[in-house]
């Protein structure tokens, strides 16, 4: 398991989405946003995870 955090822009390319999809993400609670204020950070796992569910759903 990974502790690793991962900013808004690594996300963006590891899940080929735009940041503001991204964003949206956070807000509607599809990933987890652990930053503070506007800052964007996610936990590696949880967008592994997210990824992972993304490619079976097709």
């Amino acid at each position: 398991m990974s502790d690793k955090v991962l900013d808004l822009d690594e996300v963006s390319k590891i899940l080929g989405k735009s940041e503001a999809t991204i964003k949206r993400y956070a807000r509607e609670n599809l990933l987890t946003n652990i930053g503070e204020d506007d800052e964007f950070k996610f936990k590696e796992d949880e967008v592994n995870r997210y990824l992972e569910f993304a490619k079976r759903l097709g």
